[in-house]
């Protein structure tokens, strides 16, 4: 069942030149479960594409059902609380607030979802759950300049799960890790699709690209491949 069904999608920007698509025409699935990874050369559109998916920017033309639901069309602030019920987000520059502590920037994130009542209590707790599970509860209290890159990592992924999406969206997660921060933050998103969350990865990196069940490349914002990953292996998950 697709969670993630784009019909006739496509985003245009004016210019004094003329319009430019960032993204043309595009009908696109994403089904339940999978591991996808995007990818492109610069300019190529997977950005966009990603921005789009996420809810944090509307098409220029087009359709676009998140879990059956039309989203293309809605307000800002109905796009704001798709986003906070329904998907989580991790960036390259891992985007935490920095006169947060750790556990304070996965508890902003739990209050930004208004579906149910929750107590202060309930907000710590289900924080502190969140960092337990990136193996992060000694660092609850450190401010983002006392991490390292890749517990900054740990935690923004902590922060994109603490409402428990159904979407994780991953923009270059491992484009400023060393090779041993990105092999834990792969295989903190294989262990999230693995119990059952979709994850999107856009990416330069192939070896990233292998943790993918399915493949899309983009170029002049067009998908010009999309293919299931023939080399993909099940990871030995910790």
């Amino acid at each position: 069942m697709p969670i993630v069904r784009l019909i006739n999608f496509s985003k245009t920007y004016s210019t004094g030149a003329g319009p430019v698509y960032a993204l043309r025409p595009t009908n696109l699935e994403i089904q339940k479960g999978e591991f996808v990874a995007i990818m492109g050369a610069s300019g190529s559109g997977k950005s966009t594409l990603l921005q789009l998916i996420g809810c944090l920017d509307k098409p220029s033309q087009g359709v676009y059902l998140l879990n059956d639901n039309p989203v293309h069309n809605l307000g800002i602030n109905q796009m704001a609380a798709v986003r906070s019920e329904n998907i989580g987000f991790v960036f390259q520059n891992f985007n935490l607030l920095p006169r947060t502590t750790a556990l304070e920037n996965i508890e902003r994130a739990i209050w930004c979802d208004k579906r149910t009542k929750k107590t202060i209590s309930d907000v710590n707790v289900q924080a502190k759950r969140c960092l337990a599970q990136v193996h992060l509860t000694e660092h609850g209290h450190h401010f983002p300049f006392q991490l390292s890159g890749g517990q900054q990592q740990r935690v923004a992924i902590a922060r994109a799960m603490a409402n428990s999406p159904s979407l994780i969206l991953a923009d270059e997660p491992t484009g400023n890790l060393d090779s041993a921060s990105a092999q834990g933050v792969l295989d903190l998103l294989c262990s999230l699709n693995f119990a059952g969350t979709t994850i999107v990865v856009v990416t330069h990196d192939s070896n990233v690209a292998e943790y993918a069940h399915r493949i899309i490349k983009l170029r002049d914002g067009v998908i010009v491949s999309d293919e299931r990953n023939l080399y993909w292996k099940p990871p030995a998950l910790k």
